[in-house]
């Protein structure tokens, strides 16, 4: 069975973008890692600066979903 909530990478930040010719380029940052509702199949916010943080903000999710629908 797969888990409700699970672990996304976040949305790229544009920092800078700049034009050359006709086309634009820009300059990303990792956005960090969002937690994915796959039921309600959205993003939550916040999103998390570590994967570790959000592992463990997932597992806690998890958990409480299942303790709450048993």
């Amino acid at each position: 069975m797969q888990s409700r909530f699970v672990i996304v990478p976040a949305v790229p930040i544009e920092e800078q973008s700049f034009r050359s010719g006709v086309r634009f380029y820009a300059t990303t940052v990792s956005g960090g890692f969002d937690i994915y509702d796959n039921t309600k199949k959205l993003r939550l916010k916040p999103s998390y600066s570590s994967r570790a943080e959000a592992e463990e903000q997932c597992r806690e999710m998890n958990t409480e979903f299942r303790w709450c629908t048993s």
